[in-house]
């Protein structure tokens, strides 16, 4: 009788589904495409069988069903939010349709989500009970006896082998784009080094050290190429390092040789990693520092005294820290909210917390104070820190101008020249933050809040949706990065994708040696050739990531194994962070591939 139930809801769970399903997708205003298709009945039918595989085996569990509940109605709104910003740049609160939809999938997900955190916890308990009579079994094997012939090198001739396949599997690339990609803000970068005009715009540590190194070398070889060419095999240097650690690392805990093997070939070869690995831009030293950190923070909450005995392990967290805010200013605002987080679980070690955080940021503030004053830095200004504020008047402007009376209009032009207001385009503020006058604001914020208030209060839908239209890609899986269609730099301009910078700025030039593979990472950039590919096309998709860790920390809740929701929350706050900013690009989010081995680990191991 209990099956006939289970069978009856699952149909009409499913049928119900199917209906809502147009509102959850972008499918450029044609729902025809799935209801009057056979496909819909393939649907159906598909989901019939899964919530009934589901819902037959599932047990009463008020924990694991409120954390699959929840993640399934984030999920769902956000799904149901990205279709309409995708078609229409714009989501219609009052849609009810919308909201019957993001309700019907919300219980479909969490059926399926409680139930694939339960398999994969009755799956990782059968894989420790039958690890050591597997490898009794397969000792034998071609892979078994690789793998004895490896773990018979010692640590220091692994780390060397490790580091010499990673530059090997890099080097082609590199000579295809010769010198690297100089690209994101690099000009900018050099040009204060060249003529000593500093801004703190940008972290003055990757200014100096890009800026010093590219202008030392062209001073002896007078090439600027091989500046930035000596500075990207550094870089990848430092990578190698990096990478060759967390393989290290994950060798400690004990994860599976296979699953090690895989992240070796995916730091080797996969094509966003390799991108980033010879990209001058801050992100990706930034991103290998936060990627060390989250290794130390594992350490300190897993293993609170043998960390605080050991100085090597203080300054190695203390350095990955230090670097980590010292190459992205949004790395100190996470940090300091991660902070108190810190203190709140290391019971019974915080004071010793307290004086290590506290050495941390006393030599980071002193620091950057000094270099700053050393410089002469100009203060970079509030518009970075007001982009949505500034992106939501330049949106109510443009869609409600008739609103703002005459004196509303004289003081936005104070800030934002009329000018400026024409160049708003949803997906990126930097067309209009330019503009913005920091000594205006300065003079008088109190002003401009009380406008943006008042605006606000009067559209608050508009607001929202400038700052939806911004960060969207960051969380719905099926965005292809466009921001800068349109927008023209040195060598070309950007079409379809915006999905990496990919050129050479000047002073430099590209003078690839294998015209090919260059040809076939200008197409990964600017073109949309990966969204071409199913399934692996999420593997380039930053929102498709980004729950993909959202469910492995659902998961590690659902486990109770909170030592490992530190490092996890660490990556949420960088992400916190980077939804306030003037876009989405996959270089604000690096962290989700770098990191993408250590969820899986949480995962499979």
């Amino acid at each position: 009788m209990r099956n006939r139930t289970v069978m009856a809801a699952s149909l009409l769970l499913a049928l119900v589904g199917v209906w809502c399903l147009p509102q959850m997708l972008n499918l450029k205003g044609n729902s025809l495409i799935i209801s009057n298709s056979y496909f819909s009945v393939l649907l159906w039918g598909g989901c019939s069988y899964a919530l009934y595989s589901a819902l037959r085996k599932w047990k009463a569990d008020k924990r694991g069903t409120v954390a699959a509940g929840l993640l399934a109605f984030l999920f769902s709104l956000c799904i149901a939010f990205g279709a309409q910003l995708d078609y229409a740049a714009n989501v219609n609160f009052k849609d009810i349709g919308m909201w019957v939809s993001v309700a019907v999938w919300t219980g479909i997900f969490a059926v399926w989500i409680r139930s694939a955190w339960k398999a994969l916890e009755a799956w990782q308990i059968r894989r420790s009970q039958c690890t050591k009579k597997e490898e009794a079994v397969n000792s034998g094997s071609i892979w078994h006896r690789a793998y004895d012939k490896w773990n018979g090198l010692s640590d220091r001739k692994q780390a060397v082998l490790l580091v010499s396949l990673f530059l090997l599997c890099w080097l082609p690339v590199f000579l295809a784009v010769y010198p690297g990609f100089f690209v994101y803000d690099a000009q900018d970068e050099f040009i204060q080094v060249q003529t000593r005009n500093f801004t703190t715009h940008h972290p003055l540590c990757h200014v100096l050290l890009l800026g010093g190194i590219i202008l030392g070398v062209n001073k002896v070889t007078g090439s600027y190429n091989m500046g930035i060419a000596v500075y990207t095999l550094l870089q990848m240097l430092f990578m190698a390092g990096v990478f060759t650690y967390v393989v290290y690392y994950m060798k400690k805990r004990r994860v599976r040789p296979i699953l090690r093997a895989v992240t070796v070939i995916y730091f080797a070869v996969f094509p966003v990693i390799v991108m980033f690995t010879l990209c001058s831009a801050k992100d990706g030293i930034f991103t290998a520092a936060l990627l060390l950190l989250l290794l130390a923070m594992t350490d300190m909450v897993r293993e609170k005294e043998s960390f605080f005995a050991s100085w090597k392990s203080r300054l190695f967290f203390g350095i990955c820290t230090f670097v980590m805010m010292s190459f992205r200013h949004n790395g100190v605002y996470a940090f300091l909210v991660m902070t108190p987080v810190l203190l709140f679980y290391m019971k019974g070690y915080r004071k010793k917390l307290t004086g290590l955080l506290g050495c941390i940021f006393v030599v980071y503030f002193v620091a950057s104070t000094a270099l700053a004053t050393l410089l002469s830095a100009e203060p970079s200004g509030s518009q970075e820190m007001l982009t949505v504020p500034i992106q939501q008047l330049a949106r109510a402007y443009k869609y409600d101008k008739e609103s703002f009376t005459q004196e509303d209009l004289d003081t936005l032009y104070e800030i934002l020249p009329e000018e400026a207001l024409r160049f708003y385009t949803p997906k990126v503020s930097d067309g209009v933050k330019i503009w913005f006058d920091n000594e205006a604001y300065a003079a008088d914020s109190g002003k401009y809040i009380k406008l943006w208030a008042k605006i606000g209060m009067k559209h608050p839908f508009t607001y929202v949706n400038a700052w939806l239209m911004t960060s969207y890609g960051f969380w719905y899986p099926d965005t292809v990065v466009d921001v800068y269609r349109g927008n023209e730099v040195f060598t070309f301009t950007y079409g379809d994708s915006s999905f990496f910078g990919y050129e050479v700025e000047q002073p430099g030039t590209r003078e690839s040696r294998l015209p090919f593979l260059n040809e076939w990472y200008r197409s990964l950039s600017l073109e949309i050739t990966q969204q071409k590919v199913p399934v692996l096309s999420m593997l380039f998709s930053p929102g498709f990531l980004f729950w993909v860790f959202a469910f492995t920390f659902g998961y590690i809740y659902y486990r109770r194994m909170y030592y490992l929701l530190i490092p996890f929350f660490m990556v949420l706050l960088v992400l916190l962070t980077v939804i306030l900013g003037p876009t989405y690009l996959p270089r604000y989010v690096l962290i989700l591939w770098f990191a993408l081995p250590a969820a899986t680990a949480v995962l499979v191991n």
